[in-house]
């Protein structure tokens, strides 16, 4: 089998890849190693960023999120059990992000591509990526219990931390991997109770970190920080609750309880491959990078990259200029660095950390502090919280 671009991974970035490159005339195949069911079914972060909601609409991908979704234009920070509600639409001039699950975002993507014809094989795990520095690489992978080929001008790696896409890449020995491991993770729990909120719930509290989200009208999500190595044993629900309350919950306002359907302890990471290409393998999403989940950013550079990989190969496909995948990496990485410090500052602003002195903690208040006011300091937080810039995908 032939093509111009092998996608490795049927998540949101190989998903929205495939979707704009057929836009744009470019054909593709993806490659998925998991079945579509299982594929359907991974929870992960729901919050899109202005500009992912604006590039998803472009691709007439929105139709069910535009009916769906939840516009949030600001969260609610308990601080010094205090509710303080902070405005980012306000402070944006009316950017805001939507909480979509990204589960159903697959769907829609699985649906459209599926549709459109646009090749898609499950149950595909790609074994071996070869002949990187010349014009035609070849993905080896198994499908219906047979050894296949797929000969391809291009090869997009989206296939996440673990993936094959980041390991070959690695292995060449021309990139470097960047990490930064932190000392907490996150206990992450549905439960079926009605969110306490309309709005997401951050708190900062001397405990440590805690967040409040919603799935639907009747399904919370919610996170609490946890030391590193925690498992959800140490966490029976009572206990969970009750540390919950104390963190998130003020006088007037409390956290509405109900059975919990699944518990899962989150590590915290930030990591970045660099560069991001290695002849003709280009990496996106998080095979390219992870982020803390604390500012919901991995999905919207997930989107990010893929907008920017497109227009390469679009641009490619009009001109047959190389100029602009040629710097696909570096405008990638632009990006990427400024998203990453952004989640590290929020992180190291919203947990308590383990060794931290009186002095460090009075300072973790005194920074919280600023946000609650008129402040460039909350100016600053609220446009990197709706998220930078993004360019319109050619289609």
């Amino acid at each position: 089998m032939r093509t111009t671009v092998g996608i490795i991974g049927a998540g949101p970035a190989g998903l929205l890849l495939a979707r704009l490159l057929r836009r744009a005339g470019v054909d593709c195949v993806v490659l998925e190693a998991r079945g579509r069911a299982y594929v359907e079914r991974r929870q992960r972060a729901a919050l899109l960023e202005q500009g992912a909601v604006d590039v998803l609409r472009a691709c007439g991908a929105a139709d069910r999120l535009d009916r769906e979704g939840v516009r949030h234009e600001g969260f609610e920070l308990r601080h010094r059990d205090r509710r303080h509600r902070f405005g980012v639409a306000a402070r944006t001039g009316g950017r805001a992000n939507t909480l979509y699950p990204q589960t159903e975002l697959v769907k829609d993507l699985i649906a459209l591509a599926t549709a459109d014809g646009t090749p898609l094989l499950f149950d595909a795990p790609v074994t071996a990526v070869e002949g990187l520095d010349g014009d035609r690489p070849v993905l080896r992978y198994t499908h219906g219990g047979r050894e296949e080929t797929l000969e391809c001008s291009y090869v997009a790696g989206c296939d996440g931390s673990f993936g094959t896409a980041r390991r070959t890449l690695l292995a060449t020995g021309a990139a470097r991997l960047h990490e930064r491991v932190y000392p907490y993770a996150w206990l992450g729990v549905f439960a079926d109770a009605p969110p306490a909120s309309d709005e997401l719930i951050l708190s900062g509290h001397e405990r440590g970190f805690a967040l409040h989200s919603m799935r639907s009208p009747e399904v919370s999500r919610l996170y609490l920080q946890v030391p590193a190595g925690t498992t959800p044993e140490d966490w029976p629900d009572d206990r969970m609750w009750d540390e919950l309350d104390t963190r998130l919950a003020v006088p007037g306002h409390p956290l509405h309880r109900g059975p919990v359907t699944d518990k899962a302890v989150i590590p915290l990471r930030g990591q970045v491959v660099e560069p991001m290409r290695y002849g003709r393998l280009l990496l996106a999403g998080d095979a390219a990078h992870l982020v803390p989940p604390t500012g919901a950013k991995g999905l919207n550079l997930a989107v990010a990259d893929v907008v920017t990989l497109a227009r390469g190969l679009s641009h490619r496909r009009r001109t047959g200029s190389t100029a602009l995948l040629d710097r696909y990496s570096e405008l990638c990485l632009r990006r990427v660095w400024q998203v990453q410090e952004f989640s590290h500052a929020m992180t190291v602003l919203l947990h308590a950390a383990p060794d931290a002195d009186a002095y460090e903690r009075r300072l973790r208040t005194a920074r919280l502090d600023r946000l609650l006011g008129p402040t460039a300091a909350a100016a600053e937080f609220a446009e990197n919280y709706a998220g930078l810039p993004m360019d319109a995908p050619l289609i």
